[in-house]
């Protein structure tokens, strides 16, 4: 199928109201090939049904870009055209005379002096400031994305991605034998996002979570430095209780747990001396 008969097909497929991808897909071409073709080829018919419909979809396809702040800037009228290019640029690199060689267009020892100059014009101050706290503000989300994503790291329980165990098997002379038995969890379930790497090898299936000792120094020295940040007790609860799980084995013998389950659950030999003790001790009191 030549090129030309093809797109006059596709063209018929978008005035019923077919996708841009969809018709990709149905002629083995690009995304791209089909957005040329309506440029170059495709009947203009801006009263047409699909023209609401397309609104429709690129809302969808295309998600609304964050605004940095900038649009505001090229709108504000107290500064000229050069001057806003400045602040905009400054707030991105922190250089002003490169930002006034980009605003301006001039010379460099120009621009070395003229970007100094415009840093202490209040008008030019307060915008540049004001481009900077929106950026901050967006650091600070992100921040609490990262901080969210190391407490998972850090914290993340194998036993929610593997069940592992022994499995009884029988040989064909009927003897019972054991295995080791690992299998894994259904991904639709889990947070794949803090798997480093699954694997299956002659030994079997392997998973490797992100590393927790990296994570949990990277919440300390993030919380020395924020300790007023809301993840700051979570985060301490669950950094004890994790401290107490890999201590808990060393220091706990299997005699301390005997010992432990005898005082909690004596047993009917322990529980009959008591008795007799006391016993022996009303006789003694009545012989006086």
């Amino acid at each position: 199928m030549d090129e030309v008969r093809t797109y006059e097909l596709a063209e018929k497929d978008y005035m019923a109201g077919m996708k841009y991808k969809d018709i990709a897909e149905k002629y083995g071409v690009s995304l791209n090939t089909v957005k040329s073709w309506k440029q170059r080829y495709w009947t203009k018919n801006k009263k047409s049904m699909h023209t609401k419909q397309e609104k429709v979809c690129t809302q969808r396809e295309y998600s609304k870009p964050f605004d940095d702040g900038t649009r505001e800037t090229m709108l504000n009228e107290n500064l000229t055209p050069e001057q806003r290019l400045f602040c905009i640029y400054y707030s991105k690199i922190f250089n002003a005379t490169q930002s006034y060689l980009k605003a301006y267009g001039c010379s460099y020892n120009t621009a070395m002096v003229e970007g100094s100059n415009l840093l202490r014009n209040p008008k030019i101050r307060a915008e540049i400031q004001r481009l900077q706290e929106i950026k901050r503000q967006q650091i600070v989300a992100n921040t609490e994305d990262i901080v969210d994503l190391h407490m998972r790291i850090a914290f993340a329980d194998i036993g929610d991605y593997v069940e592992f165990g022994r499995e009884t098997l029988k040989t064909e002379d009927g003897e019972e034998y054991q295995i080791n038995k690992v299998l894994l969890n259904e991904s639709s379930n889990l947070d794949t996002q803090i798997i480093q790497e699954v694997k299956q090898g002659r030994e079997g299936v392997t998973i490797k979570l992100a590393d927790k000792q990296k994570s949990l120094e990277w919440l300390d020295r993030y919380f020395l430095m924020n300790p007023l940040d809301r993840h700051k007790i979570e985060y301490e609860n669950k950094k004890l209780e994790y401290e107490r799980k890999k201590i808990e084995p060393e220091q706990v013998s299997n005699d301390g747990i005997q010992e432990f389950l005898k005082a909690v659950r004596p047993s009917e030999e322990d529980i009959k001396a008591l008795f007799a003790d006391e016993v022996n001790e009303d006789e003694e009191i009545t012989e006086e």
